[in-house]
């Protein structure tokens, strides 16, 4: 276990907590890298079935932290190569995987949102499937404070959230939104008074569904949200294919009838 993320599962849901509460969840190179190794290691795993992602303390993640700006100027070379040019095997880079690990995961990913959600840490929350948040989160893509575009896979993430001329003008502006406009643009899911709270309870309704069901759905969203209308249908057709008559789905059908708690594998 990292000392930088924690990671505990319990009753098939996997809690991530980003670990530095004394900077506000600040990214060093340390968390980069144990954000995504947190995230891979949840892969395939059948005794998870629902994730929640948070934060230590009162916040969830401010973004980078700026200590590293030094060593980062010193190794600028390096850390150039590794932009352009990710791991074998790998999509992402090590800065976009903390928060594009997420959406490589079949299992859900539930974000918990409070305090300070800046740059980075913006697009972890981003990564995850739905984000739960206080009405006062400040929320904030921040890069271009720094003269930076975000880097993080906010590509990936934002187009299916909000128009291009929204993206454009949170990501121009760095302007600091809380949790009431970032429910009217669609970047959070709901807001709650306590939303790790809330994030553990919706987890655990996922993980009593059939996990077939539920990541054939988060699959079904990310495949064929965009494709082509022919392409959107065959994924759809081809998702349900493997899931119907398959154990879990007869074991939510016999469940209902029985009107008992189902029994996944």
């Amino acid at each position: 276990m990292s000392d930088r993320v924690t990671t505990e599962i319990e009753d098939f849901v996997a809690e991530v907590m980003l670990s530095r509460p004394d900077k506000m969840n600040a990214l060093d190179f340390a968390m980069f890298e144990a954000l995504g190794a947190a995230g891979d290691a949840l892969k395939g795993r059948r005794d998870v079935r629902a994730v929640v992602l948070g934060g230590a303390g009162a916040h969830f993640c401010a973004g980078i932290d700026t200590t590293m700006l030094p060593a980062l100027a010193a190794r600028i070379t390096e850390i150039k190569a590794q932009m352009l040019a990710p791991p074998e095997g790998e999509v992402a880079n090590l800065f976009q995987k903390p928060a594009h690990v997420w959406q490589e995961l079949d299992q859900p990913v539930i974000a918990a949102l409070t305090g300070t959600v800046f740059g980075g840490g913006a697009q972890i929350a981003l990564g995850a499937d739905f984000r739960f948040a206080r009405p006062d989160i400040r929320f904030s893509i921040m890069e271009t404070k720094w003269g930076l575009i975000p880097d993080m896979g906010l590509s990936q993430s934002l187009p299916s959230l909000l128009r291009a001329d929204q993206a454009k003008e949170l990501m121009m502006t760095a302007r600091i939104i809380d949790g009431t406009e970032a429910l009217a643009l669609g970047l959070v899911t709901r807001l709650c008074a306590d939303p790790l709270n809330e994030a553990r309870a919706f987890a655990r309704d996922l993980a009593r569904r059939s996990p077939d069901a539920v990541q054939g759905c988060k699959r079904l969203v990310e495949q064929s949200w965009s494709a082509p209308k022919p392409d959107g249908l065959q994924i759809e057709a081809r998702i349900q294919a493997d899931i119907i008559a398959a154990p879990n789905q007869i074991e939510a059908v016999m469940a209902n009838m029985e009107k008992r708690a189902p029994k996944f594998s």
